[in-house]
């Protein structure tokens, strides 16, 4: 533990010390504040003490910005061929993937956190579902969790970060719409084994204000396989080097 705690330290540092957690910040709070407050069907429009549309907002601003998070996690490293450097340490792979992982997350959380300010003064507004609230902060935080591990994972398969990117966006797209899509256009059981591998249904799920146990293992199972091919990748990487 103490070893992915290190690497998690060294790649969030690295994220301020490159200003792409500022960038990153500034524009989520930035997209999210905007819509949420002053564009079209704003709060006070509305009239109605809730985030629902800061959490629409948030879902769609996140998809794009955590592929540009994690496209340098491994691809750079494969590509100056650091990994092979930090793989001769006293790490594990999965220590390096976990550690890179977690370094992403925190540095979403720390948006989600600096966002909190938006709830506060919805509340003071008027009566607020606080449950929704949670859940839908929950709901953001597994799935970036999700794409973060789906990021991670193109990032180890390539050394250009662009394609890491790209591959993250494509991968992202089928659980975020096309997944989705496919489900209302079928019937019976292959329409609901779409359902169920769209990221949507269990993201509007949790954020209803209800959390089902199924959704939860949705998401922690794709996290689990995204990691766990991350590690294969990487290992595969070692051995051939």
């Amino acid at each position: 533990m103490k070893q992915i705690w290190i690497i998690t330290k060294k790649e969030l540092q690295s994220f301020f010390d490159s200003l792409i957690a500022y960038i990153m910040l500034i524009a989520f709070l930035g997209f999210s504040g905007f819509f949420t407050w002053l564009y079209g069907s704003d709060v006070f429009l509305r009239g109605q003490a809730d985030l629902q549309v800061f959490f629409a907002i948030a879902y769609w601003t996140l998809f794009f910005f955590v592929p540009a998070l994690t496209m340098k996690m491994l691809a750079e490293e494969n590509k100056t061929g650091t990994i092979e450097l930090l793989l001769t340490k006293a790490v594990s792979d999965w220590q390096v993937v976990v550690g890179k992982f977690l370094s992403c997350l925190l540095l979403v959380i720390i948006a989600l956190v600096l966002s909190l300010p938006y709830y506060f003064t919805v509340w003071k507004l008027g009566p607020i579902d606080h449950s929704a609230v949670w859940c839908g902060y929950l709901g953001l935080i597994l799935m970036s969790a999700t794409y973060i591990s789906i990021g991670i994972f193109t990032s180890s398969i390539t050394s250009n970060q662009i394609v890491a990117f790209l591959l993250a966006l494509f991968i992202g797209m089928f659980f975020h719409i096309i997944f989705d899509v496919m489900s209302n256009s079928f019937t019976g059981m292959t329409g609901e084994i779409f359902s169920y591998l769209s990221l949507s249904t269990h993201y509007e799920s949790i954020t209803r204000g209800v959390i089902d146990t199924k959704d939860l293992i949705y998401f922690l199972t794709v996290i689990f396989i995204g990691l766990l091919l991350s590690e294969i990748s990487i290992s595969k990487r070692n051995i051939a080097g």
